[in-house]
């Protein structure tokens, strides 16, 4: 499984915007600036956050974007499949797709099943608080 440039930004600019929580907008322009993201690819991703009632725009001067929920409300899961669709990781579990012919033969079914239970545990069971708190000098290694 891979999460795309798409979700990654989208994440990066909610965190931003999570560690400005004094009500203020923030320009996408410095959003772009801080984050090393181009406007061009901000303006794909900002208004499918802002349909989904995650953040809210105001234009003009002192205008920009602010969460509309607050960081502990934003699950990372949500976000997620809000950017990349459904997480699954085969095309058998994606949602909507017609029941698998071979489900009950494959061997491998119950492998992805539950790699997708644990995908969305995993992302459902952390917010855009969690990441903002976490310290930076503790970086994880592979």
């Amino acid at each position: 499984m891979l999460i795309s440039t798409r979700g990654r930004y989208a994440l990066r600019v909610l965190i931003e915007l999570a560690e400005h929580t004094d009500g203020c907008y923030v320009p996408m322009k410095d959003i772009a600036e801080r984050q090393g993201i181009s406007l061009k690819y901000l303006e794909r991703i900002i208004p499918v956050l802002s349909k989904n009632g995650i953040i809210e725009g105001l234009q003009g001067k002192g205008g920009g974007y602010r969460l509309v929920k607050s960081p502990e409300e934003c699950k990372i899961g949500d976000i997620l499949r809000l950017t990349e669709g459904d997480l699954a990781p085969v095309a058998c579990l994606e949602c909507g797709a017609k029941p698998c012919e071979r489900a009950f033969e494959c061997r491998t079914y119950p492998l992805w099943v539950e790699f997708y239970r644990l995908v969305n545990e995993f992302f459902d069971g952390k917010t855009l608080a969690d990441v903002v708190k976490t310290d930076m000098s503790n970086h994880y290694s592979i």
